[in-house]
C-alpha cells in the first residue's frame, strides 16, 4: 500500500475498481496507517479480484498520530489479553475450591 493520496478522491457509491464491480471501503490498520480509509476491490482477496487501490483519507500528517493511535491498539489488545489470563484464574480458584469442598464432605463422612 505504497500509493499516496492524490487530494482528488471522489468518494461514492458509484466508485468502480479496474474490473468493473463497485470498489469497497476498508481502513488500514497497519503500523504505518492505523485507521485511514482507502478503496479497493471488493473482491480483495479472491483469484478474480484486480489491483484497483485508492486512499480516501489524507496521510497522518504528524507521526505522534501514528504513535499514540498504534499505542491505543497495542493497549486494547493487552486489555483483552489480561481479562483472559483473569478468566483462567478464576477458573482454576473455583477449581481449587471444589476439589476442597469435596475433601471436606469425603472427611466428613468417613470419620
Amino acid at each position: 500500500m505504497a500509493m499516496e493520496y492524490d487530494g482528488a478522491t471522489q468518494v461514492n457509491e458509484q466508485t468502480m475498481c479496474l474490473c468493473g464491480r463497485i470498489a469497497a471501503m476498508r481502513t488500514a490498520w497497519t503500523e504505518n496507517n492505523p485507521g485511514r480509509r482507502f478503496l479497493g476491490c471488493s473482491y480483495y482477496g479472491r483469484p478474480d479480484a484486480c489491483d484497483y487501490f485508492k486512499w480516501v483519507d489524507l496521510p497522518l500528517l504528524h507521526p505522534r498520530y501514528k504513535s499514540v493511535i498504534n499505542g491505543l491498539l497495542r493497549n486494547d489488545n493487552r486489555e483483552d489479553v489480561l481479562e483472559k489470563k483473569w478468566q483462567r484464574i478464576v477458573f482454576y480458584h473455583r477449581i481449587v475450591l471444589v476439589i476442597v469442598m469435596l475433601v471436606v464432605v469425603l472427611v466428613y463422612y468417613v470419620l
